[in-house]
């Protein structure tokens, strides 16, 4: 085991070496402190003037003096060891830190030409930050080596671990700020150290940075006593290493000492695991890191104190343009990093600011693990005809359709086994979800106790279990954006716990298509399964369709929605979702046994149009237009609206009724809208402009309602879906209660189709009847009436 201590032996850094360190962190403050205020004088050659500062303020100082000096120190290690580094840096609205570190180690204008690493380039440097036209004021997908927005706080960690799977030789560093340190999504993430093979994964050194305050608060856990942080994070299973202070020189040469031991030790603990066949779960580095909030920066505005507190959060001179002694100290303050000995006459960073860079690749903002597209390679996927379920005829056959797609998930498990790159993650549900067959060629991973009574568990697994949907989205991020693939499962209601999550992913991905230096990455997928209409079981609390609703508020070139309604349409929108590139593919599928209605074949064709008429199912014969449109979005529904299809032609046989099951759901809008979109013309083809459809929808139905309300037909289209009515009650019941079941829709037909309500009065008072029996049958039985239960599709 390593040793308890907290203080880590110092670095024995030379005069020069200490000199160079302090340089570089010197230059990269003057390059943060000038994106956040000059527009024009980057190098001061002349004495500062009003008209030389931007006349919006924005961006984040507070965190970027202790950002700058772990990048300083991480150069240093990184050149020293030749290591593969990546930095997950979670105060990510330090994006002048990040983006000042890169424009000095050349990245920066590799990646932007026209910024160049002179004073025009610095120029430029200096006015496109948080100005239109120029780049955010958080670490963002603009920023070279970055794969964490920093937009929002509480991910930084399970990126960092995601990162760093199926990457043995790979370092991740992540920063974590003291206010992220707060949110619950980091809170359960530092768990993910019992998950970390340390013969298949790289390692994550994370660095809490405590400089004491948020916004307008002080912090958590910097005001811990030692003592008791010391205890929190052993707890989590760390061992940490303390660096504290504000002398600069002190510092550094405390954070040398610190990163060298922490690098020592994870030396140590791989070597003991991959050679010496060591199987105790490690207790891993990690450093904490105790400098000012605003730290080299004014100590006192206006009479009240800055540097140390939370006026250092954000924009500590705030009018420099009108109050004089603002711009006095402004200039005072950059002059203070003596920019006249980082920089030559022509702007460019003297050689003794770069003595700590790495070259390279290795350099932190020119790491293809950054750039994950680079390093991605297809995905061995089986023949879908490997796995599909024989179907000689619609619905005469029965299969889950998530334990079919589980088969085939095995097969890709299996095929990744040696080049480990594909993950299934999901909050302890793989087995519940019916996908159990991946445990064949791999289990779940895990590094903490086992006992005898423990199933599927390996530390070498790829399989991934927490019950933290937070933690298994990061996880997830984390390998995709650094070149590997996966697969998100989760309960439906449950994964609203991710919202924010992917909406971030989301607008990530929509900037990154417009950088044609990022290389695509491999979708996020999601399997949203134990959906709203069987979880008749759990009850209320587990029955909630409105995930999709979500993702397609977001960016339409880059979300997907899919609900294939049996198993060889999962198969088919499976196959699709894990080859395809930059999106967020969500797929809502059901567990429990489902009729097969499409054969392999045919699923294929149907998932490639998106929509279709099913005309094995309807009673048009081709000589006139239809007098309703049944229309069906979901796996239940699709059931619910053929079992009223079949009535239909049982007691209105002279009714011409077209079926339409759609898969894609934003084949629904219009074709300028999505680019699954659908013309008025093609639409009208298959719903009519003027006919009543009555649509059965998986989800609420005020979003098919939205996504088609610029439709001719949009006042003849009628909705049925959730309506937050459930409880623990039978499967039948669910869809009567949210008036989705087939004899409402027969209801809805005779009550739409014009001249049925008189015809169709007797027909009608069945249903209505049907209806009623069910709820007195469902009292006394505890069961489905037996017509619904032994249904089948004789069509």
């Amino acid at each position: 085991m390593p040793p308890d201590d907290t203080t880590p032996p110092p670095t024995a850094l030379t005069e020069e070496d200490l000199a160079a360190l302090d340089a570089h962190w010197r230059a990269a403050n003057y390059l943060a402190v000038g994106q956040i205020y000059l527009m024009a004088n980057p190098l001061l050659t002349e004495p500062l003037r009003p008209e030389h500062v931007k006349p919006r303020l924005l961006g984040h100082w507070g965190t970027s003096p202790g950002l700058n000096l772990v990048h300083t120190h991480l150069n240093r290690v990184i050149r020293d060891r030749d290591l593969d580094a990546l930095c997950i840096w979670g105060p990510g609205h330090g994006g002048p830190a990040v983006v000042a570190n890169s424009w000095l180690e050349g990245s920066y204008t590799e990646t932007y030409p026209d910024v160049t690493r002179d004073a025009a380039g610095m120029a430029r440097l200096f006015k496109q930050f948080s100005f239109p036209g120029g780049i955010p004021s958080h670490v963002a997908p603009e920023t070279p080596g970055s794969i964490h927005e920093g937009g929002e706080l509480g991910y930084a960690l399970s990126h960092a671990y995601g990162a760093a799977l199926d990457n043995p030789g790979l370092l991740v560093t992540c920063v974590i700020g003291d206010g992220e340190a707060e949110t619950g999504p980091l809170a359960a993430s530092w768990h993910s150290n019992k998950f970390l093979d340390p013969v298949h994964d790289g390692a994550v050194l994370p660095v809490l940075h405590l400089n004491g305050y948020k916004i307008a608060n002080p912090t958590v856990l910097a005001r811990l006593p030692e003592e008791e942080l010391d205890e929190l994070l052993r707890g989590y299973g760390h061992d940490p290493l303390h660096v504290t202070g504000e002398d600069p020189a002190a510092v550094h040469r405390a954070m040398a000492g610190a990163m060298d031991t922490a690098l020592d030790r994870i030396t140590a603990l791989q070597r003991a695991a991959r050679e010496d066949g060591a199987t105790e779960r490690p207790r891993w580095p990690m450093i904490v890191l105790r400098t000012p909030k605003g730290w080299t920066g004014p100590a006192e505005v206006d009479g009240l104190p800055v540097e140390g507190t939370w006026r250092a959060h954000q924009v500590p001179l705030a009018a420099v343009r009108d109050n004089p002694e603002h711009l006095r100290q402004l200039e005072s303050w950059l002059r203070s990093y003596r920019p006249e000995e980082l920089f030559d006459a022509q702007g460019a960073p003297r050689p003794e600011v770069l003595a700590c860079v790495p070259e390279g690749e290795r350099r932190l903002g020119a790491t293809p693990r950054a750039n994950g597209g680079l390093l991605l390679r297809t995905l061995p996927l089986p023949p879908l005809e490997k796995h599909a379920v024989p179907v000689d005829k619609p619905g005469a056959t029965l299969h889950e359709p998530t334990r079919v797609l589980g088969d085939l998930l095995e097969d890709v498990m299996a095929a990744t086994a040696e080049r480990r790159d594909f993950r299934l993650v999901g909050p302890d549900e793989t087995a519940s979800n019916r996908l159990q067959a991946v445990y064949e060629a791999s289990g779940k991973a895990w590094q903490a106790e086992t006992r005898p009574v423990d199933e599927n568990l390996d530390r070498h697994g790829r399989v991934m279990e927490i019950l933290s949907e937070h933690t298994c989205q990061g996880w997830l991020e984390g390998y995709l954006l650094t070149g590997r693939h996966g697969l998100f499962s989760c309960y439906e209601a449950f994964v609203h716990i991710v919202d924010s999550m992917v909406n971030q992913h989301v607008k990530w991905l929509r900037t990154t298509r417009r950088l044609d230096w990022r290389a695509p990455i491999a979708s996020l997928n999601y399997l949203l399964t134990s959906h709203v209409w069987r979880q008749d079981h759990n009850g209320f609390s587990h029955q909630d369709p409105g995930f999709v609703d979500h993702i397609l508020n977001k960016s339409p070139e880059a979300v997907r929605v899919y609900f294939p309604p049996d198993a060889n349409t999962l198969l088919s929108v499976a196959d699709h979702a894990l080859r395809s590139r930059n999106y967020v593919n969500v797929i809502v599928a059901g567990k429990q046994p489902c009729f097969d209605w499409l054969s392999m074949e045919e699923a294929r064709v149907h998932c490639a149009r998106g929509l279709g008429v099913w005309d094995w199912a309807g009673t048009e014969d081709g000589t006139r237009e239809p007098d309703v449109v049944l229309a069906c979005a979901g796996d239940v529904p699709t059931q619910e609206t053929l079992a009223a299809a079949q009535l239909l032609r049982g007691r209105l046989p002279d009714l011409a009724v077209r079926v339409v099951n759609v898969v894609d759901i934003a084949r629904l809008l219009p074709a300028e809208e999505h680019p699954h979109g659908m013309s008025d013309f093609e639409y009208d083809g298959v719903f009519t402009s003027d006919k009543p459809v009555i649509f059965a929808y998986h989800g609420y139905p005020w979003l098919i309602h939205r996504l088609a309300y610029r439709r001719d037909g949009h006042e003849h289209l009628h909705v049925r879906g959730y309506k937050e009515r459930g409880t623990t009650t039978t499967p039948f019941d669910m869809v009567v209660q949210n008036d989705l079941d087939r004899y409402r829709l027969v209801m809805d037909v005779i009550d739409r189709v014009p001249g049925l309500a008189v015809r169709a009065a007797a027909v009608r008072q069945e249903m209505q009847d049907a209806r009623l029996r069910h709820h007195e049958w469902i009292r006394e039985h505890g069961v489905d009436l037996p017509e619904v239960a032994d249904w089948t599709w004789d069509g």
